[in-house]
């Protein structure tokens, strides 16, 4: 059989069967930015045979049919995007330079009715667990406070957005060759398999305080104290490790009519990781009843240490925002981006928060005229950071930044390493804002190209070569703020965010997945690269994690394999 010809240009809307799953609440999802291809006749003749873009075709393939071979995503293997969004699965954390025994089996919070009623200011329902080897995401935050008070200078969290143990499989499946584990911390990526340095293996519960909190954004109140849905974690129905289900499928991404906790979001969670507190889904840095609380970087900024947040999403979406800023919404991305930057914000109207040293992302492109969740002080124009705002940092404009955009015809990698020796030999900070129309930078997928192929939405991206060419991945922007960061004698923190990951788990997009993970996985060894070449693991801590799952199910991981039926063992 023919291999199934490339979809090198997007030229029409896929016809389907069924309408598509409605899009998630703004996790991350790409929206309609290109039109698909028609692909029927493409498919026509199409076998299991690998081609050249192995992974590509399993997913064109299995969005039009709507099954595949390799698994699902959802609660059923009839339907193969069956849910586009969260899930309240137990999710892996990778530790270099510190371990994890202060936290997990014996030392875990659902082991212990009081901590645990404390945690969650309620006891949660069916959450209490004396055999749970599992621990909570608030500890994440509790580690990074013992490793600076244990005297570490660099304290690095890296964040894969929505990157569960089956989504880390598919990628070390596919990276690796070979099927080369079913269950525990695994092999095949860079991360899992790094050894240069003292490191552990665990997994956390990321259920929320509770879902459905209404917020008023101008008045930064909070409307209904304790929301709609609590938060808790039941291991029969979820499971007692990420690799083996539990008993209910509905459980998983919150549907259970029996026990229906809430199913995190990404401000909620990293909240947890930032800044160690439960709180509702959409907050940043405020507790359940909407009052602030300090994150990690605002205590050891206290101390001297600079800070850095590096994302390859927009600047101010939810992870980055709670490495720093306050708010009652996520979804107020100027006063975020304030808050980020330095400047007056609605949560930090008088005094405002003294800001980041360096901040780098995405949202290059995405302007709005109007936005009616960001309150009455929006400003037209990019949604993400006023323009107002850049030119008051500039330090062209006599302000404390080095600006770094994407610009027409400019290396986005030579430009931003440009900003960053700059920042570093005038003692400035750093900012950089890049990114496609897309407001991301450009997915790389699975064979490390930059064409991606169809997922949920039955749209596909289209990048231009200029999109390619201006624009630094996530591995560039670590090193360059690791470049800003490292002139400070004190220390760093640094948070580092692949936030494709959970864009294209949102699409149920295999192949865009595997690019993801493997995008933040060079992202890791540009850090670890630092560390070694300055023999400072004695000083250094990084955490590795994410904030949520979503729920792919793996059946026959070997399909994943570059060549299918060459390499690899067999299914597990």
């Amino acid at each position: 059989m023919p291999a199934l010809p490339r979809l090198d240009r997007v030229v029409g809307p896929l016809s389907a069967p069924s309408p598509p799953p409605s899009p998630a609440r703004g996790e991350g999802v790409s929206l309609a930015i290109a039109r698909s291809a028609i692909i029927a006749v493409l498919l026509a003749g199409f076998s299991a045979t690998a081609t050249a873009d192995h992974v590509k075709d399993l997913q064109t393939q299995a969005i039009t049919e709507g099954k595949a071979h390799f698994g699902y995503w959802g609660a059923g293997p009839e339907k193969y995007s069956g849910w586009t969004k969260h899930s309240n699965r137990l999710i892996p954390v990778y530790t270099f330079g510190i371990a994890l025994d202060s936290v997990r089996g014996e030392r875990s919070v659902y082991r212990d009715a009081d901590r645990l009623a404390k945690l969650y200011g309620r006891m949660p329902a069916d959450t209490i667990n004396p055999q749970a080897e599992y621990f909570d995401q608030t500890d994440i935050c509790q580690l990074q406070r013992a490793a600076a008070a244990a005297g570490k200078k660099y304290i690095v969290l890296i964040v894969f957005d929505g990157m569960d143990w089956q989504t880390t499989r598919a990628a070390a499946v596919h990276r690796s060759g070979k099927v080369g584990y079913s269950e525990g911390r695994g092999t095949g990526l860079y991360f899992l398999d790094y050894r240069a340095a003292p490191t552990d293996f665990g997994y956390i519960v990321t259920s929320p305080h509770n879902d459905g909190t209404e917020i008023d954004a101008d008045a930064q109140t909070v409307r209904n104290a304790g929301g709609k849905t609590p938060g808790g974690y039941n291991a029969v129905r979820g499971g007692p490790n990420p690799w083996t289900p539990g008993s209910d499928p509905a459980y998983v991404i919150g549907q259970s009519r029996e026990l229906p906790h809430a199913v995190t979001d990404s401000a909620a969670s990293a909240t947890s990781l930032c800044a160690g507190i439960k709180t509702y889904n959409d907050a940043v840095n405020v507790d359940a009843e909407g009052r602030q609380v300090p994150t990690v970087a605002h205590e050891l900024q206290a101390r001297g240490f600079a800070i850095g947040v590096v994302t390859s999403v927009p600047i101010s979406h939810a992870t980055p925002a709670c490495a720093y800023a306050h708010n009652v919404s996520r979804d107020d991305f100027q006063d975020i981006a304030r808050d980020l930057v330095g400047l007056p914000s609605v949560a930090h109207r008088r005094q405002p928060l003294a800001g980041v040293d360096v901040l780098l992302g995405a949202g290059w492109g995405a302007d709005v005229e109007a936005d009616a969740k960001q309150g009455v002080n929006f400003a037209p124009g990019n949604k993400y950071i006023a323009a107002a705002d850049v030119e008051r940092i500039d330090a062209a404009q006599g302000g404390r930044y080095v600006v770094a955009r994407r610009q027409s015809g400019a290396n986005g990698r030579q430009s931003l390493a440009k900003a960053a020796a700059a920042a570093a030999r005038d003692r400035k900070r750093l900012f950089g804002m890049f990114g496609a129309k897309t407001d991301h930078l450009p997915f790389a997928t699975a064979d490390g190209k930059y064409d991606p192929t169809i997922g949920a939405r039955r749209l596909a991206e289209v990048y231009t070569q200029a999109d390619l060419d201006e624009n630094p991945t996530l591995a560039d922007m670590a090193r360059a703020a690791l470049a800003v960061l490292e002139s400070n004698m004190v220390g760093f923190w640094l948070m580092i965010e692949a936030g494709e990951v959970d864009w294209a788990n949102h699409d149920d997009n295999i192949d865009n997945s595997i690019g993801a993970v493997k995008s933040g996985d060079e992202a890791f060894r540009a850090v670890v690269e630092w560390v070694e070449a300055r023999n400072a693991w004695d000083q250094t801590v990084v955490i590795l994690t994410a904030d949520h799952g979503h729920d792919l199910n793996l059946i026959h991981p070997a399909d994943l394999l570059p060549v299918a039926g060459v390499t690899g063992t067999a299914d597990r």
